[in-house]
């Protein structure tokens, strides 16, 4: 095999869609504005105590110009025409052409933690209520995981590598990460990484549900009269994360592709750290986790200390929060009390395989505009009192570095430095 190019990546544009926003822009200001998306479902029914998620608001995909009926019909998995959508937005954000020369060097890598199970509840109800010969021909395709990015290719007209890193909730920043190896390496000059998610099936949430991961939001419980309060990272009175549905996908490009192709570099791809938990299912490990951080800050070449800010995995759920927190005061010791560490899931809720890669995209537009998005509804929590969570207000902070935390179901991890430009 040739030696790799070791050139660096940066990313030039993304995009996302979150309970707060079907675009990016709009997830944004309200997210700097404090909100959250939280409401109970609309999608289908469950039960009234495991009903409050995040569903995108004002979401038409099947109206847009560039999807046609039978696409529209045919492909009922919603992650796949979220991953076309998503795909046109962030290259127009980047300001990049797929043609001839751009086309065949362009990969896209979107992962997601559920794939096209929407589309599996469909047939299910199609066979019951139906017969078995009303089970669309496309619904093994609609759960293939590399479909969406092919789909998106068809529409987008890039030809280079294409395929579903599967990270369960770490996804997205498996992607980023084996993204900007490829750019480095000199496999390819751009790629559009990130991750999917539309989990809000009654099957999906009742799942969560009854293994005790989500909230359950009874008539006590502050989120009953304002279900924007359910998720609530850090908090003490943390009860379980918020299902939400949403994606992101983030623009890499090659150092030496930004000046002949125009692109505007956003943040570079500094360190990438990965680790496997060999220790549960769902329970986090200490010792793995503060591996997969102190590998990317390694491969960052740069020290702890120099990290401006954090952007927690911050599920809301006992265990978690505090084995992250535990985690972080292991790496960065004494300097963690002057490191802002705040949780996008409190507004946006956990996106699953998307979640990484929105966060990604949240965290590097802030560091561009000096702002760091805050933990909301928060409640401080004695045992992380030694900890700057960004409590419930966006905050003017200058940096030039940051961590993206991503920890998924199987003991996977995956962090990610990214510095500024």
């Amino acid at each position: 095999m040739k030696p790799p190019l070791n050139r660096r990546v940066f990313v030039v544009g993304y995009d996302a869609a979150t309970c707060l926003g079907s675009t990016f822009e709009a997830t944004w200001q309200r997210a700097v504005r404090g909100e959250a998306g939280f409401r109970r479902i609309t999608r289908c029914k469950t039960s009234s105590r495991s009903n409050v998620v995040g569903e995108i608001p004002d979401w038409t995909p099947r109206d847009l110009p560039y999807i046609d009926k039978m696409d529209g019909r045919n492909w009922n998995a919603d992650y796949v025409l979220l991953t076309m959508v998503l795909c046109k937005r962030a290259l127009d954000h980047a300001g990049l052409q797929i043609d001839a020369v751009t086309g065949p060097r362009t990969a896209c890598l979107m992962g997601s933690a559920l794939n096209g199970a929407d589309a599996y509840r469909i047939a299910m109800d199609s066979y019951v209520t139906q017969g078995p010969t009303k089970i669309s021909p496309y619904l093994l395709p609609n759960l293939c995981a590399n479909l969406p990015a092919g789909k998106a290719g068809m529409l987008l007209g890039f030809t280079g590598p294409i395929f579903s890193p599967q990270g369960a909730c770490a996804s997205g920043n498996h992607a980023i990460g084996i993204g900007a190896r490829m750019i480095r390496d000199g496999e390819c000059d751009f790629v559009l990484a990130g991750g999917v998610e539309t989990c809000l099936t009654p099957e999906i949430v009742q799942g969560f549900a009854n293994m005790w991961a989500t909230i359950k939001v009874g008539p006590n419980d502050r989120a009953f009269a304002d279900p924007t309060q359910a998720s609530r990272p850090f908090s003490v009175d943390r009860r379980g994360i918020v299902l939400g549905e949403g994606g992101g996908v983030l623009v890499l490009a090659a150092e030496a592709a930004l000046k002949p192709y125009h692109l505007t570099p956003r943040a570079e791809v500094l360190g990438v750290g990965w680790t496997s938990d060999a220790h549960h299912f769902t329970l986090p490990n200490r010792e793995t986790i503060v591996r997969a951080i102190a590998q990317a800050i390694d491969d960052a070449q740069i020290r702890p200390a120099e990290i401006g800010y954090v952007n927690a995995h911050g599920t809301s759920t006992q265990k978690g929060d505090a084995v992250e927190i535990e985690s972080l005061r292991e790496v960065f010791g004494s300097s963690l009390a002057a490191i802002p560490v705040s949780s996008n899931k409190s507004q946006i809720g956990h996106t699953l395989g998307a979640a990484a890669a929105i966060e990604a995209a949240l965290a590097i537009e802030g560091m561009q505009q000096g702002i760091i998005l805050p933990t909301i509804n928060h409640i401080p929590d004695p045992e992380f009192a030694d900890v700057d969570v960004v409590p419930d207000a966006a905050r003017r902070h200058s940096h030039t570095t940051l961590l993206s935390n991503a920890f998924g179901f199987g003991g996977t991890n995956c962090c990610v430095v990214f510095r500024g430009v």
